[in-house]
């Protein structure tokens, strides 16, 4: 369902993705494990095209790097970055619909409340502002807010960073039961021990270059 092939990205003079090759099937959960510097972030980032990027992305059909980046979304790719990107003055719900502000997505209200009845947490606190939430709050607001525009792809970066293991746990419980719902997941980290249960593949990245795990 996505298959890239030959990703380079480069950032001033440095090669920072290195023929990166990688594919993932409709449904599957696969993770990209590396450790901090290794490329995780600059892949994620080529591929919702807030870095240019050379080389062939396929969703589908769709070769992803001709698109310009605010098409990726209405593809059905969502993006959790690993440093959430809420906008704090905004609602939780709010924020969680925003990518249906720039793009149309197809009975989105339908799929607001899918998504408050799987995170009945992120549910709880709708109407408050995203700055008065804690960053283990707002990592699951993230992750709301990409399923929202996610419903064919899901690229997830460091999810598991710097949440308590109660948090850890639910984040883990949602993604699980994302596994029923046809969508494609590549989640990012760098320590595969938080997502190990959770994926039928991996790939790991060093200095760039991926690899199967």
């Amino acid at each position: 369902m996505l298959a890239i092939h030959k990703l380079n990205v480069t950032i001033g003079v440095a090669p920072i993705i290195r023929d990166a090759t990688l594919d993932l099937s409709e449904g599957e959960m696969c993770g990209l494990i590396g450790r901090n510097g290794a490329g995780k972030t600059t892949l994620l980032r080529a591929l919702m095209g807030a870095l240019p990027a050379t080389g062939r992305v396929e969703l589908g059909h769709v070769d992803l790097l001709r698109l310009p980046d605010y098409r990726r979304v209405a593809h059905g790719i969502g993006y959790m970055p690993e440093d959430r990107r809420l906008v704090p003055e905004f609602t939780v719900e709010e924020n969680v619909c925003l990518p249906t502000w720039s793009v149309p997505v197809e009975g989105w209200e339908k799929r607001l409340a899918w998504i408050f009845s799987i995170m009945p947490e992120v549910a709880g606190f709708r109407t408050r502002r995203a700055l008065e939430l804690s960053g283990g709050q707002q990592k699951m607001v993230a992750l709301a807010r990409a399923l929202m525009g996610g419903t064919r792809l899901l690229l997830l970066d460091e999810p598991f960073e710097g949440l308590a293991p109660a948090l850890a746990r639910r984040l883990g419980e949602v993604l699980a039961d994302l596994k029923t719902q046809g969508v494609s997941v590549l989640i990012a980290e760098s320590n595969e021990a938080h997502v190990a249960d959770l994926l039928a593949r991996a790939f790991r990245i060093e200095r760039g270059a991926v690899m199967p795990a």
